[in-house]
Formats: structure tokens, sequence, C-alpha cells
């Protein structure tokens, strides 16, 4: 039980015993006191002052007198009108520290048997392009949301659904027929999903000049965009490929075979990964079978051009197709196939899709249909919406070139870490391969930290200039710290402190007053499990960022105003190391959380 629990607790006794109130949850408010007054924790006390029958200030005196009378943990109060301002005693913040020391998993809870089982799809690429920055904000969320929630006691099932299938597909396809004489990813020296992109980008160059020579020709803009030979040709292979004609499967084939081997290293590189992938050329039959499933039960409407509609007007939206006329399927067909699949392969409990916010629409619908067609999960999926990542210079487009590529992103970014630790002087002593494995470690924490410290909801501006910075609000300034109190214990070893000290430490006897920075520290660990808790709640990486980077504000006060190794007296030097490798234990642990990788020495 933490401090705040058993306060509250302390204090629902207190109001039973003193006015007969039966205080729930809502009512025990507990705060951190204010800098400006004596204290740790604040009770708010106007909730009891009607049952109390007296003045707030009367009220808190009463609480106040009670908790100190009857709660060791509590050393002494003092009331701010109806604030009541408790101080915890030394011994109940070593209790703590050493409740803290003895989990291995402190503040996570490990999924038990029965634990429910929570799906979270991320990722989403398509097969005619690179992942992309916008992937590696989606590919983080996802995966630090599944870390979060398998820290809350959840089975989780990571899963991914690759747009396979398609008229963007056979863009890229066509363009190879065309232009690529037989360049493979062996010939070019080229990452196959790079060579594909490349592909996707000459398509559209060579459809936007016929679109030009149309338009010269005087024919409208809208009709030559139909017209153009190139977009024609690409609707043909597309049919084809839905007939199964051999030839075209065959190089679909090939060239997937090619991206999925370069997602592989870029997933390798990011430190993601999927329990179960599922393709969208696999689910979309399924979803028309569904959809003509819930048509013979009366939940859709056929139209008279043989259409299928769902019409969601009771739910205050509009009409919704399902299949078109000449029964091909849209994305909303393709998601209940995949749905149909993953609720036969697993028995999900939540469903959680990690989509950009242009899709909150199609997912508000997606939640209606599935309830409608049975899905027990259906009603209650979480669309986890994130913002569009930006970099200074502007927005992305595929089609034309111009997107940040996430390879040349991540190798950007360990580059500069690489650079930046030169001139810092933090690379004097290793040999390179210690230096290359490093820099690895802060590039991509720099980019895992700075994306996942934002509000997922919001837009952000990616800055790789401003994420490389071993100050601030930042990944590297984080294992920075942590790197540094590692130093500190394996010089603690060296200077052979005894383990009867650290266990005296912990002693809740010990004879130790501890400073108001010592408390604040050992109060900001206490806070981690909450921490955790509320992320997984709020679907929130960035509240573990948060928490993460005021620890590390905390224990760097604290160390810039005490001594560990140098401290004289062997008690506290024993108390302060069990401290400081806590910190390092949490800052690793929550670090774990975000995907990120915290390196022993820097």
């Amino acid at each position: 039980m933490n401090i705040e629990a058993l306060i509250s607790k302390a204090a629902g006794d207190a109001v039973k015993a003193l006015y007969g109130l039966e205080a729930n949850e809502k009512m025990l408010q507990l705060q951190k006191t204010r800098s400006e007054f004596e204290g740790n924790l604040t009770l708010v006390v106007f909730p009891f002052v009607k049952a109390a029958r007296k003045s707030p200030e009367q009220t808190a005196q009463e609480i106040g007198d009670y908790l100190v009378a009857n709660c060791d943990a509590i050393s002494k109060f003092n009331v701010v009108k109806g604030f009541l301002n408790l101080s915890i005693a030394d011994a109940a913040w070593l209790q703590l520290l050493a409740a803290v020391d003895a989990d291995a998993h402190y503040g996570e809870r490990l999924a038990q048997e029965g634990s429910p089982l929570v799906m979270i799809e991320y990722s989403s690429p398509n097969t005619n392009k690179p992942l992309h920055l916008g992937h590696v904000r989606n590919n983080l969320l996802g995966w630090s949301l599944a870390q979060i929630m398998a820290a809350n006691g959840n089975k989780v099932v990571k899963t991914n659904i690759v747009n396979d299938r398609g008229i963007h597909i056979c863009k890229s396809m066509l363009a190879w027929q065309k232009w690529g004489n037989g360049e493979t990813p062996e010939s070019s020296g080229k990452k196959g999903d790079h060579l594909i992109g490349d592909y996707y980008v000459a398509f559209d160059k060579h459809y936007r000049d016929e679109i030009k020579e149309l338009v010269a020709q005087g024919m409208d803009e809208e009709k030559a965009k139909q017209e153009a030979p190139l977009i024609k040709e690409a609707h043909e292979m597309l049919v084809k490929w839905e007939q199964n004609d051999p030839e075209v499967r065959a190089l679909w084939e090939k060239m997937n075979s090619w991206v999925y081997a370069g997602f592989d290293e870029t997933y390798q590189k990011m430190g993601v990964s999927f329990d179960k992938i599922y393709y969208e050329s696999q689910t979309y039959l399924k979803g028309k079978a569904k959809v003509e499933e819930g048509l013979a039960k009366g939940l859709f409407e056929r139209h008279d051009d043989n259409s299928v509609w769902a019409d969601l007007t009771n739910e205050g939206l509009d009409q919704k197709l399902l299949l078109r006329s000449d029964g091909t399927s849209v994305y909303m067909t393709q998601d209940i196939g995949t749905a149909e699949m993953r609720f036969q392969d697993y028995p999900i409990d939540k469903m959680i899709y990690v989509v950009g916010n242009e899709q909150n629409y199609h997912f508000q619908v997606l939640s209606i249909l599935l309830d409608r067609l049975g899905f027990k999960w259906g009603k209650e999926l979480v669309h986890f919406s994130y913002g569009m990542v930006e970099l200074p210079n502007g927005k992305m487009k595929s089609r034309e070139g111009t997107v940040v590529d996430a390879d040349d992103l991540m190798q950007l970014m360990v580059d500069d870490a690489y650079k930046t630790s030169m001139e810092l002087g933090k690379f004097d002593d290793m040999t390179e391969e210690e230096r290359r494995e490093i820099a690895r470690m802060v590039g991509m924490g720099a980019l895992k930290y700075f994306i996942l410290k934002v509000d997922a909801r919001k837009n952000m501006l990616f800055n790789p200039e401003e994420s490389i910075d071993f100050n601030g609000n930042t990944g590297p300034f984080i294992q920075y710290t942590y790197a540094r109190i590692r130093s500190i214990l394996r010089k603690s070893e060296e200077l052979r402190v005894k383990s009867e000290e650290f266990a005296s430490a912990q002693s809740s006897s010990a004879d130790s007053s501890l400073s108001e920075k010592e408390i604040e520290l050992i109060q900001k660990l206490s806070e981690y499990g909450a921490a955790v808790e509320q992320a997984s709640k709020d679907y929130s990486p960035s509240g573990i960022a948060n928490y993460c980077y005021e620890l590390t504000k905390v224990f760097n006060q604290f160390y810039h105003d005490y001594s560990i190794l140098n401290e004289p007296d062997e008690q506290k030097r024993a108390f302060r190391l069990v401290l400081a490798r806590n910190v390092a234990k949490v800052i690793k642990n929550s670090m774990a959380l975000l995907g990120i990788e915290v390196p022993e020495r820097m």
C-alpha cells in the first residue's frame, strides 16, 4: 500500500470514528502539500464539515489530532483554513522505500489466469512505400501502449493489418513493369520497401505528365485524370488481380516479399514487433461475407443499384456504403473482415486501434457496425486517435516523394547522437563498438521520447536538433541520469559498501532524520504505480514520459545538494545508495514502457 492509500484509509477511519460518516473515495481528497506550507500530503476537509457540525478549521484540527494519535505514519500536522497538511513520519518513508526496493516489479502488475485480453492494432502500412515519420509516431505509440496495458495486468496481443491490395499497390507494380528493367533489391543495393516506393513516385510523375498532355489537348482536368492511359492500365491490373490472374499475382507476391523484408528491418531498428500480422488481401472477402450475412439478417439494406448500405440515422449519423454496386468492398468492409478473423483467433475483451485522427468518423461507424454484427467488444472498441507529426519544413506527401523516410530519420538520430556525445567528451574512454551501441540507444531514445512525451491527441512538430539535448525534458537527459546512478552504484561496490549497511538503511527503526529532498524523492517514487495505472486509463504514453522526467528532475536536485559516496555517515550513505538504485530501477522500468533502452554508462 502506498502512502496516499495508507493515509486515505486512516482519514476514512478518522471521520467514521469522529462523526459516524462512511466517507467514499471521492470525499477523501488527498493532494501533495503546496510548497509554501509545511507537510507532505494535504487532506481537504470540506466534505466532512456538515457531518462534524463545526467550522472547517475545527474539523481539520479534530481529524489531525485523531490521525497523530492513531496513525504511526503521521508525525504532525498543521491547519490552513479547510486544509489539513500532514507530515509523514521518517519511519513510514523508510518502510515505503524498503517495499519499493524489495519489489522487482514495483508499480506494475503481471497478467494472471483470467486477466482481460487486450488486442492493439498499430502500424498498418501500405506495401507501395516505405514507412515514414507518420508511421514512426504510430508504431511508437502502439508499442508503448501495449507495454502500459501489460504493466496493468492485461494479456496483450500486438497486431498489424497490412494494406497489401488496391489501386495504389498496382501503381507501383505497373511502374516497375514499365521502367524497372528487372531491378531488384539485390541488384540496386536498396531496401525492398525503398525500391518499391521509388516506383510509386515514378508512376505519379509519369501520370501527371500524361494529365498535363491531355489538358493541353483541350480535355477537362478531371476527365484527364480518368482517361490517362497509365491510370487505366493500373485499373486493368487491379481487375486482373481480383480475378486471380497468375502473372499479376506472381508479380504482386514477388514485390510484396521485397517490401516485407524492408519493413522487418525497419521494425527491428525501431524496436517494435507484432504477435500477429493480418493482410487485407486475406480479410476483404471475409468482410464481404460478413456484410452479406448482416444483409440476410436485415441489419443492412440493398439499394436498387445493387450496392449495400448501413442506415445509421438512428445513431445520429448518415448512411454508410459497405459494398459497391459492382460487389467490391470498401475499407469499412475490410475492417469488418479483419475483426471477424481476429475474433476467431483470440478471445478479445478490448480492441484498441492506433490510427490517426483523420479516421475518427470511420471508427465511430465501425464500432456501431461491429456491435450490430454481434462482436462483444464492438460497442466499446477504442480508437486511439493521434495527431499529425510534421518537421519544421512542412507536410509530407508520399506520391511526390517528399516524405520523411523512417530509416533515414532513425539513422540521422543515431549519427547526431554519436556526434553530440563525441563533442561533449562522453565517449573519451570507450571502444568504438561501445560508442556505436550507446549512440544507437541515445539516438533512438531521443527520437522516441520526443514523440511520446507529447499528448498523442495533439499535432506535433518534430525537431531532431531539440530532441538530442543532454539537458531539459529529453530522452538523453533521462538516460544520462540513469547512467550516472549506475556509475555511483558501481563505485559503491568498489568501495565495498557492506550489504548489512543497506539492510540497516532499509530498517524502519533506522535512527535517521530525512531531509526534505530525500522525502520528496521517496514520495515521487511512491507515485509510480499510480502513474502507470493512470496511463492505462487515459491511454497515455505521455503520462509515463512526464512522470519519468519529473522523477529524474527530483533526483538531480537531490544529487546537487547531497553527496552519496562521500557521505561520512555510513548509515546515511547506505540509505542514499538504496534510494539511488531504486530511482535507477524505476527510470529503467518506466523508460521500458516507452520502448526506450537506458545505457549502463555514458
